[in-house]
């Protein structure tokens, strides 16, 4: 049976890797805000600069990226994150090669998270729009990135050398988007603070009328697959233990 709850105990700082602005807000800013709620420091790596969305064409595309990199920031202080780290690789274009693993490991070993919440490497059929290649490459990445790259000091040891960053060794990954959840966190509590967060990706959601009532019907279906109660909304993941 998989276990329900945000499994706060013992983390004091969480790194959440995502591959575009608005990613963590459909995926886990429930459970981010209960983290921060619970006095966890949270923050945001994005490894894109989100250039390649909206549809509205009348906008550059540096427009969007600027766009993109405030609403993001405007949506995080919804949950209670204000540090975001910005990798600027562009939209649509990413993948999981060395050069982005060395910089995921930066991350990683400049903010040395006990836990890493990154997206799926696998791609899910059930939920298409999870598995956006951009999102399998980061992921990919980002648990390559956590092991071995950040712990070995011997791997990049640029970072090392040149930049003073020391291997660290991550306690936990949670993946979000996998079709293979382990873990439910009952959101209910905070939904409204994550309609909040996407609400605030106007070039994203603006045309979302449905967007709240989606949103529920993706929640009810994990609340049910965790045994929650009728009316309950969960968000899903999948833990690793890799200390």
């Amino acid at each position: 049976m998989s276990e329900t709850g945000p499994e706060t105990d013992g983390i004091d700082r969480i790194l959440v890797i995502v591959a575009h602005p608005d990613d963590v807000d459909f995926g886990s800013a429930g459970t981010v805000a209960l983290w921060t709620d619970a006095g966890i420091e949270v923050t945001y790596c994005v490894v894109t600069n989100g250039d390649a969305g909206g549809s509205d064409r009348s906008v550059s595309r540096p427009d969007m990226a600027r766009l993109r990199q405030a609403e993001q920031t405007a949506a995080a202080k919804q949950v209670g994150v204000s540090e975001l780290i910005w990798l600027g690789y562009p939209d649509g274009r990413v993948e999981a090669t060395l050069e982005l693993r060395r910089d995921l490991a930066r991350v990683i070993r400049t903010v040395r998270p006990g836990r890493v919440l990154c997206p799926s490497p696998e791609r899910n059929y059930d939920r298409i729009y999870g598995s956006h290649p951009d999102h399998r490459a980061v992921g990919a990445a980002a648990l390559d990135a956590v092991y071995p790259d950040a712990r070995n000091p011997f791997a990049f040891p640029e970072l090392r050398e040149r930049e003073g960053l020391a291997a660290w060794t991550v306690r936990e990954v949670w993946i979000s988007g996998s079709p293979s959840p382990t873990r439910f966190v009952d959101v209910t509590a905070t939904f409204p603070r994550k309609i909040a967060a996407l609400r605030a990706h106007e070039s994203q959601t603006e045309h979302m009328d449905d967007l709240e009532e989606r949103l529920r019907g993706w929640l009810t279906r994990n609340a049910e697959l965790a045994g929650l109660p009728e009316g309950r909304l969960a968000e899903a993941f999948q833990v690793l233990e890799t200390a």
